[in-house]
């Protein structure tokens, strides 16, 4: 992308700010409702990478305990459409194509996502159409993944609404 999108500009004048990582949670919660009610965390938005968590709290604990599969992937799936969303250009529209999930062991606390684009995956931004793999590490408080994620993401032109 040569030139920042609506979100990238956004996202470095929060984070330049007191407080900037909060206020930046703010901001993607009322840009992504469910987001925000889901009680996500941004620890860190950059062009290149995306790092949310969520705590394992009642609200999003399973019945053993442990934060919900649904919100394991909610995270992971947040982590890397933010990465995606903060390259896309402002005239695109970013769409998950496919979650590939693995659950591999029970986690511990926390859980943290956080999605990474190399320089050739920046690259594939200043085409008008691309599929984009994303791998998202997702880790627990232990240090361990409990799952194994790679989200795939598209982006189209988008279409002019008419009156």
């Amino acid at each position: 992308m040569s030139q920042p999108n609506k979100i990238a500009k956004m996202v470095h004048k929060l984070r330049s700010m007191p407080l900037g990582l909060r206020l930046l949670t703010l901001a993607v919660g009322r840009m992504i409702p469910y987001v925000g009610s889901s009680g996500l965390e941004v620890l860190e938005m950059t062009d290149d990478v995306v790092t949310i968590r969520v705590k394992n709290r009642p609200k999003t604990r399973n019945h053993i305990g442990q934060v919900h599969a649904a919100a394991m992937i909610l995270v992971a799936e947040s982590a890397s459409g933010l990465v995606v969303g903060m390259n896309v250009s402002d005239d695109s529209l970013p769409l998950i194509k496919a979650l590939n999930t693995k659950f591999i062991k029970r986690s511990k606390g926390a859980i943290t996502a956080t999605a990474r684009l190399t320089p050739e995956q920046k690259a594939l931004f200043s085409k008008e159409k691309a599929d984009l793999p994303v791998q998202v590490t997702v880790t627990d408080e232990s240090g361990n993944p409990p799952i194994l994620v790679e989200a795939i993401w598209a982006w189209v032109p988008k279409t002019k609404k008419t009156a």
